[in-house]
Formats: C-alpha cells, sequence, structure tokens
C-alpha cells in the first residue's frame, strides 16, 4: 500500500517535471524570474512606504479638512437661519411696539384733544356768562340811569307846569314814584 506521503512525492515529481518543461516551453528562466520578482516587490515596498503611504496619509488629511469645513458650513448655515428667525421675531416684536405706540399716541392726542375741547367749551361758557352778567349790569346801570334822567326831567316839567320850587322832599317822592312807575312798566 502506498501512503499518503509517497503519493505527495510522486505527485510532486510529476507536478515538478511538468512545471520545467512548461518553463522550458515558454523561455522562462527561473533565475531572472526571482530576481525580477525581488525587484519588483522592492519596489512596491520603497513606493508603498514613500510615494503611496504619504500621499494617502495627505489625501486623508485632505478629507478630514474638507469634511470639517463641511460641517462648518453647516453650522454657519444654522446659524444664519437661527439669526434669521431671531431677526425676523425681533422685527415683528419692533412693528407690534411701534403700532402699540402709535395707537398709545393716537389716544393719547384724542384724548388731549377732547380735553382742549372740553376747556375751550367751558372757557366759552365762562366768557358767555361774563358777557352776560355784564349785560345785565350794564341794563341794570342803563336802567338806572333812565330812572335818574326821566325823574330829573319829570321834575323840571312839573316845576314848569306847577310854576314852582319843589322841596328835596318832594323831589325824592316824586323820583320814588316815577322809579316804582318804571319798574312796573
Amino acid at each position: 500500500m502506498s501512503s499518503p506521503l509517497f503519493l505527495l512525492a510522486e505527485a510532486s515529481g510529476g507536478v515538478t517535471e511538468t512545471i520545467t518543461k512548461i518553463m522550458t516551453d515558454f523561455g522562462v528562466d527561473l533565475p531572472s524570474l526571482l530576481a525580477q520578482v525581488i525587484n519588483f516587490s522592492l519596489v512596491a515596498f520603497i513606493l508603498w512606504r514613500f510615494a503611496f503611504k504619504p500621499i494617502m496619509g495627505t489625501i486623508q488629511e485632505r478629507q478630514k479638512q474638507i469634511d470639517a469645513g463641511l460641517k462648518y458650513a453647516e453650522q454657519m448655515k444654522a446659524e444664519l437661519d437661527s439669526a434669521k428667525q431671531t431677526n425676523e421675531q425681533q422685527l415683528k416684536e419692533a412693528q407690534n411696539k411701534a403700532a402699540q405706540i402709535v395707537a398709545d399716541t393716537q389716544k393719547a392726542s384724542k384724548e388731549f384733544a377732547d380735553k382742549q375741547q372740553q376747556e375751550a367749551i367751558e372757557k366759552a361758557n365762562a366768557i358767555l356768562s361774563k358777557a352776560q352778567s355784564a349785560i345785565e349790569l350794564e341794563k341794570k346801570k342803563m336802567l338806572a340811569e333812565a330812572r335818574a334822567e326821566i325823574s330829573r326831567l319829570v321834575i323840571a316839567t312839573t316845576q314848569k307846569v306847577l310854576a314852582r320850587e319843589l322841596t328835596d322832599a318832594d323831589r325824592a317822592r316824586f323820583n320814588d314814584a316815577a322809579a316804582k312807575e318804571l319798574t312796573n312798566v
């Protein structure tokens, strides 16, 4: 019986011959191929270590900066929106306050105008009352003067009619009688 190791050795010998045959058919030189694989590995390692790795680091750093810039831009947009809302709210509040001030001013103005009108009416009534009092006093004064003048004329006429001089008592009596007649009329 054959052991698995024996089979593997036998198979590998066959595989080795097959690989050697293929390499000769294609013109592959094993030492050159190994040198090229080593050279390629060295160049790939050097490029990875000194070129790709720094470039990838720079790309990652720039990507972080771009992400930070985008995040900052989003924050600024949010702050701008917030500032706009705050500004609009303050503007509305200011408009409401201005409307309230205008309404209060109009109300105060109306009250002041009404007060001034009432005072003017009161002053006019006071002037009218004073004028009526003055007219009444003037009327009484004129009536008193007219009575005195009429009394004097009555006495003068009576003296002429009676052809005599009246005493002060007679004059007073005639004045009183004439005054009573005038007040009754």
